[in-house]
């Protein structure tokens, strides 16, 4: 008889844990609060971004990730784009910081580009000032909004993964779990909730160093003429928010002008950046506050302050705004890139891989339930 499992949350963690369960074999099941994934999983830029992690495992992970990725869209169908990522710097601390990058990090083969080669790999980077830019090849586009929904549909079709939707999980009571009145049952559990800490094992949380965050985020009109714009497009904030790029001694001093000349950015933790997706549209953003609870409001000033900053570095053929909306993600507060941990035999929570759902979440699990297995057919 297969052995059985129950994943809790089809966001992309849950997602990433039932398809490592599923090729290995496992009879799965998805229970999902809501009628569909409709949190940060569907939020998100749709960036595969292994340049924002540091050198070793965590670039590894990525890099995983980015192979799963291709695996499944190719076979499912599901459209994405290797379009790569580009830095722009248009100060000569800002340029600094790029070519210590590419030189710390020259396994990766980044390139440096100048203005003329810059504007040749985006047509919308604007160039009155540019110093140049850093073009990594590793980053692709995926269009979250279809690619979860599409996944899920794919491991029901290939593997016969079951997916409850509009169940809310109350209890579990190993070996079962209770939805209301129903009970499912299943030799493993695996807890993949993201933002919704609260309703199972509140206590482990609380004693876990461990937060929301909450994100502002605007879509543009899809361009006319079919216009792309090449590869995703990182103002020069974005140096200050990936691990990966602390690397660079240079960055300190990026750090104390960008404190001084855009301190509210900083205070609502605004870098900007933008990517397309398969029908032309452009996704821009983001902030970043923190806390238990996060306000649901959008504040109108962040968009500004991020259109504002945008218009800096790029312009498009049409920058109409058509949605604006917030994205809430978990998030670990002592530096560590996620969550693992089994309150009781048979339950595994898998949480807290903060914005790097997307980059992180298929390595991540792949890896983890590798080891799992492998450490129960040791025994």
């Amino acid at each position: 008889m297969k052995p059985s499992a129950i994943v809790i949350g089809a966001g992309i963690v849950g997602l990433a844990t039932a398809r490592a369960l599923a090729v290995r074999g496992y009879k799965v099941t998805v229970i999902e609060r809501n009628q569909r994934a409709v949190g940060a999983s569907i939020r998100n830029f749709g960036m595969v971004w292994p340049i924002g992690q540091p050198g070793g495992e965590m670039y590894e992970r990525a890099m995983l990730s980015k192979r799963i990725w291709k695996e499944i869209g190719n076979e499912a169908k599901i459209w994405y784009d290797e379009v790569g990522s580009l830095h722009v710097a248009y100060q000569p601390d800002e340029w600094m910081v790029l070519q210590e990058l590419c030189e710390i990090y020259k396994e990766r083969k980044y390139r440096l580009l100048n203005a003329a080669e810059t504007k040749l790999q985006s047509p919308s980077v604007v160039t009155d000032g540019l110093k140049g830019s850093l073009f990594s090849a590793d980053e692709m586009i995926v269009d979250p909004r279809v690619a979860i929904g599409s996944i899920a549909d794919w491991l029901t079709d290939k593997f016969d993964v079951q997916f409850v939707f509009g169940k809310t999980v109350t209890e579990i009571s190993y070996p079962s779990v209770s939805c209301n009145k129903e009970v499912w049952e299943a030799d493993e559990m695996y807890i993949c909730s993201g933002a919704d800490f609260e309703t199972l094992y509140p206590e482990i949380y609380s004693a876990t160093p461990i937060t929301k965050c909450k994100l502002q985020m605007m879509r543009a009109v899809a361009q006319p003429d079919f216009h792309r714009i090449g590869a995703a497009i990182c103002g020069p904030l974005s140096l200050l928010h990936y691990n990966s790029f602390k690397a660079a001694a240079s960055l300190e001093a990026l750090v104390r002008r960008c404190k001084a000349e855009y301190a509210q950015y900083i205070e609502w933790g605004i870098h900007v950046m933008v990517s397309q997706n398969q029908t032309g549209e452009l996704t821009i953003g983001d902030s970043h506050e923190y806390g238990l609870n996060p306000d649901p409001f959008d504040r109108q000033f962040i968009n500004q302050l991020i259109l504002d900053y945008l218009k800096t570095f790029v312009r498009f053929k049409n920058e109409t705004i058509t949605q604006t909306w917030n994205g809430v993600y978990a998030k670990l507060t002592n530096g560590e890139s996620f969550f693992h941990h089994e309150p009781e035999q048979g339950v595994t929570i898998i949480n807290g891989l903060g914005g790097a759902g997307m980059t992180l979440s298929f390595g991540l699990c792949e890896q983890l339930i590798s080891k799992k297995l492998a450490a129960g057919s040791s025994r």
